[in-house]
This record gives structure tokens, C-alpha cells and sequence, in this order.
């Protein structure tokens, strides 16, 4: 992902909260209104943390829009999402929309979209401004999923112990949440 400063550029600042999970995950971020819905996309998957291993869907208004093979976008009824910016699709009158990603694992994402009256000229753009925790890890099994393995990995007596810290790799920090990391590889594209 190419970021620019610009003179002039229209942005929205986008709070974007994972449902269904406590202690909230959540972000904010600040993307130029002219975003592409895949980009849109690969932006969300970068700074909250995803690998972008499945599918994803956009819910914005009374349509779905979303990348999904050819044949299954019909058979979803979704639009193909790469003829669309973020700033067509919310027009003037649209304020909230969700992201899905994992149609399996099903983690939505509820963004409620404000304009940015006047952009920072010497900032680069997109870019994360704030947040908190880090989100579930692919295929985790859902929410439930992400309980169990959170209850796993922090309890060295839980049968599963062991084998969940392979599978994550050796640690995981749910509070973990580093902002400089995701603003360094937003802007120079370089990937934790």
C-alpha cells in the first residue's frame, strides 16, 4: 500500500470495533475517502492484525460488496468490490457500515465513518491514531474459539496448554498493541 501526503485531500476518520468481544478491540484510523474497497481492506487485515487467509465482505447500506471469486459473488449476492471507493459507496447520508472477515471464524467489525474537517497536510495518510489489544488470531474458532484458547494459554495446567502455544507460535499478548509498528509499516510498507 502506497501512502502520500497530500494538499487538500478528503479523509474519514474510522472507529472500528471488533463485536462480540470483551475487553473491547477496537481502532481508529484515518484513510482518504478515495480508498479503494480492497484496499480498504488490506488496510483493516494490516492494523488489526489478520493475515488476510479468507474471505471478507463489506455490509454498507442495503448492499454487500466484497472480492470473493467470480461465480460465488452471485451466489452470495454481493457486488464485486473493485470498482468502488469508500466515499461513493457512503455518499452524504451513510455513517456506520461492517466489515466481515473469516466467514467461518465470522469476526465483524462495526466502523462508524466521520469527516475529517481539516487534514494535517504534513501527515501521511492512512493512519492509525489510536487503539487497543490485539485481535484474535486466524482460525482461532470464533469468538468461542478465542476464549478457549485464551483460557489454554494462560493456564500452564489447561490440557491444551502446550499445544496452543504451538500453534500460536510460543506467545500471545491479547493486550498487545503497538501503534508505532502499524503507522512504520503503513508508511513504508514494511510488515511486522
Amino acid at each position: 500500500m502506497v501512502t502520500r501526503k497530500r494538499t487538500a485531500l478528503k479523509l474519514y476518520e474510522l472507529y472500528i470495533e471488533l463485536e462480540d468481544i470483551e475487553p473491547l478491540i477496537w481502532r481508529r484510523i484515518l484513510v482518504p475517502a478515495a480508498i479503494r474497497l480492497p484496499e480498504l481492506h488490506d488496510l483493516l487485515q494490516l492494523v488489526m492484525g489478520w493475515t488476510d487467509s479468507h474471505l471478507h465482505s463489506f455490509q454498507i447500506a442495503d448492499r454487500t460488496f466484497s472480492a470473493a471469486p467470480a461465480g460465488e459473488l452471485a451466489e452470495l449476492e454481493m457486488v464485486n468490490e473493485k470498482k468502488y471507493t469508500l466515499e461513493a459507496i457512503l455518499g452524504d447520508s451513510i455513517f456506520e457500515f461492517v466489515y466481515e472477515y473469516d466467514f467461518g471464524d465470522g469476526w465483524r467489525h462495526r466502523i462508524q465513518v466521520q469527516s475529517v474537517a481539516t487534514p494535517h497536510t504534513d501527515w501521511f495518510y492512512p493512519l492509525c491514531v489510536a487503539g487497543a489489544r490485539a485481535a484474535p488470531p486466524d482460525d482461532v474458532g470464533g469468538v468461542g474459539g478465542y476464549a478457549e484458547f485464551l483460557s489454554a494459554i494462560n493456564d500452564p495446567k489447561h490440557e491444551e496448554h502446550d499445544s496452543m502455544l504451538v500453534w500460536i507460535g510460543g506467545a500471545f499478548d491479547p493486550e498487545g498493541f503497538d501503534l508505532n509498528e502499524i503507522n512504520r509499516t503503513l508508511r513504508y510498507g514494511r510488515h511486522p
